[in-house]
């Protein structure tokens, strides 16, 4: 459904009602678009006396193609090692930084903050110094305007090299991140993974499964695989069978009709997918669990049948067909969760639905550290309001609030929720697990 305030509001005359009346400014956001570059302008590099990673983000700014200036009129962004500071004292080096610059930074520009992890300090001052970074990250993105963003990675020891940022960074600083901001991210140290050979393919001989792919956000994610060089599996229930047929053959790829919570759903996926000729991507290597229901009530006007059906969809379904398709996920293989805001911060009605995409996260942080050794990743996003189908459906007043309690000011596409499932499925993402990526335009609850 169409935001009608947002189109008020980017008009010649709206914008100028909108700023008389002191009313949230929303601005169209720049999306991905293959073949653009992911730098979008000028950038300014800066650090703190003793950092680590500079030498590493100007080459990985170089390899993006980015003009790092010392004084451009208009940055794109601002990039800021701080990894050198170690006490609070030194925090003054942020306000040195960004106060002359911040004011002059782009519509629709990039704040990018690298720090270290604060379990990582060897003291006590270091911790509080390297926290205060989650706390000036997320403040700042909610002070920066014209669709700019804020973002802060956190680098483990030996996390300071090209191959470990660049995949993280060029998606930090493109438009495939325009409805993520206020987000911190942790890099972890040894293999990221292969860089690829093109970095608009990143997923090429890659074989991809993604549930609930016939429509709205799973639809998105397998496009958005697609075009990124996955061959796509789209599943969704036989219900859906005729879209879903349809998608999957524009996309090359092969749909199958299933209903994921049949006992025997992942013994029949796991067939179909071993039945496939080698050269058409019969391994497995991305597994994007993304099918979910909603059932809302209030705790004490919910049925067990309502209950039960969202936690079998959206979480029991979910631990099965991990469990049944580990062993065909190849080396590196790349999972990922749909998760939801209202699983993170609770959401009036929806005790079941937050319960299954809390339970999410946990399975991510349980299995992460486990599947490590085999190069997996496990990751969860974490949508805020995103216009689908299912949003239309909420009452207007619901849905107008829903779309302006970020700092963006309004909803998320679900081609922003697929951009950051393709980062996390990329085999140069390997430093990012066991993480929730927040994709909610930094909502004002829960992020």
């Amino acid at each position: 459904m169409a935001d009608r305030y947002l189109s008020f509001a980017t008009g010649r005359v709206g914008a100028r009602v909108v700023r008389r009346l002191g009313l949230p400014r929303p601005v169209e956001l720049p999306r991905h678009r293959p073949g653009a570059p992911p730098v979008a302008g000028p950038v300014v590099l800066g650090h703190a006396e003793g950092a680590r990673a500079e030498k590493a983000l100007h080459a990985v700014l170089d390899a993006c193609g980015a003009r790092v200036e010392e004084r451009p009129a208009r940055p794109f962004a601002l990039v800021f090692d701080a990894t050198g500071i170690a006490s609070p004292a030194q925090l003054d080096r942020l306000h040195a930084f960004f106060h002359p610059r911040v004011r002059s930074l782009a519509a629709g520009g990039r704040v990018v903050v690298v720090g270290g992890a604060p379990e990582d300090a060897a003291t006590a001052g270091e911790a509080a110094a390297r926290r205060a970074l989650d706390g000036f990250v997320r403040s700042l993105g909610k002070e920066l305007r014209g669709g700019a963003t804020a973002q802060l990675l956190l680098l483990a020891p030996g996390a300071e090299r090209q191959e470990t940022l660049e995949s993280t960074l060029r998606f930090l600083l493109s438009a495939r991140s325009a409805y993520v901001s206020g987000q911190p991210l942790r890099l972890a140290a040894g293999d990221p993974g292969p860089q690829p050979a093109d970095w608009d393919r990143p997923l090429t001989g890659r074989t991809a499964l993604v549930t609930g792919a016939a429509r709205g956000i799973g639809a998105a994610i397998a496009e958005t695989l697609a075009r990124d060089g996955a061959r796509v599996v789209a599943l969704d229930t036989p219900g859906q069978r005729d879209p879903l047929v349809e998608r999957a053959e524009r996309l090359g790829g092969l749909a199958v009709p299933l209903d994921l919570t049949a006992p025997d759903a992942g013994d029949r996926l796991r067939e179909r997918l071993a039945a496939q000729p080698a050269d058409a991507g019969g391994a497995l290597d991305i597994l994007v669990h993304n099918a979910g229901i909603t059932r809302d009530r209030t705790l004490a006007r919910m049925d067990a049948e309502r209950w039960r059906a969202v936690l079998d969809v959206n979480l029991i379904a979910v631990e099965r067909l991990t469990d049944a398709l580990l062993p065909e996920l190849g080396e590196g293989g790349r999972i990922v969760c749909t998760s939801s805001i209202s699983g993170l911060a609770g959401n009036v009605g929806q005790t079941n639905y937050a319960a299954s995409k809390a339970g999410l996260v946990g399975l991510v942080g349980h299995l992460a550290p486990r599947l490590a050794e085999r190069g997996i990743t496990v990751n969860a996003v974490a949508p805020g309001f995103i216009e689908t189908g299912m949003t239309a459906a909420v009452p207007a007043l619901v849905r107008m609030a829903g779309r302006r309690m970020n700092s963006l000011a309004q909803g998320g596409l679900p081609v922003d929720v697929a951009e950051a499932v393709a980062y996390l499925a990329a085999p140069a993402s390997g430093a990012v697990s066991g993480q929730v990526l927040r994709v909610c335009g930094q909502a004002l609850l829960g992020a």
